[in-house]
Formats: structure tokens, C-alpha cells, sequence
């Protein structure tokens, strides 16, 4: 749940830079900030899903060594 905070937060960042950093901030400092913001949000957004993907991965190896070990003990 914090990765998708941080990655709405981003976003916002990211927006606010290119829309009021266009007053104060050369072209090219705006650019890269957007991107390092536009791009952590996509971590954000992205790195949650692997974490579950993974997750449920381990959980059924477990399952199925414990089904396993108790097909064994049987």
C-alpha cells in the first residue's frame, strides 16, 4: 500500500514540476526531474506486483513441500 502512495505522490510531484517548474527552472532541469519523478512512480506502481508474484510463488513451493512430506510420513 505505501509503494502505491509513494508512486501517487510521484506523480504529483512529477506534475507540479512541469507545470510551475516551466517559470523557474531552465527547460532541460525540468526534463530530468519529471522524468526521475515519472519514473520512481513506475517502480512504485511496478515493484508491488513482482513482491506478489513472488510471494505466492513461495507459498505454493511450500504447499507442495509440506503436501509432499506428509505424502511421505504417510
Amino acid at each position: 500500500m505505501l509503494f502505491y502512495l509513494a508512486g501517487v505522490i510521484n506523480v504529483f510531484l512529477g506534475l507540479y514540476v512541469v507545470i510551475e517548474g516551466r517559470n523557474s527552472l531552465p527547460p532541460d532541469t525540468v526534463r530530468w526531474l519529471t522524468l526521475f519523478f515519472f519514473a520512481f512512480a513506475a517502480v512504485d506502481f511496478w515493484f508491488p506486483r513482482v513482491l506478489k508474484k513472488k510471494w505466492l510463488e513461495a507459498q505454493t513451493q511450500l504447499r507442495a513441500a509440506a503436501e509432499k512430506q506428509k505424502a511421505e510420513n504417510a
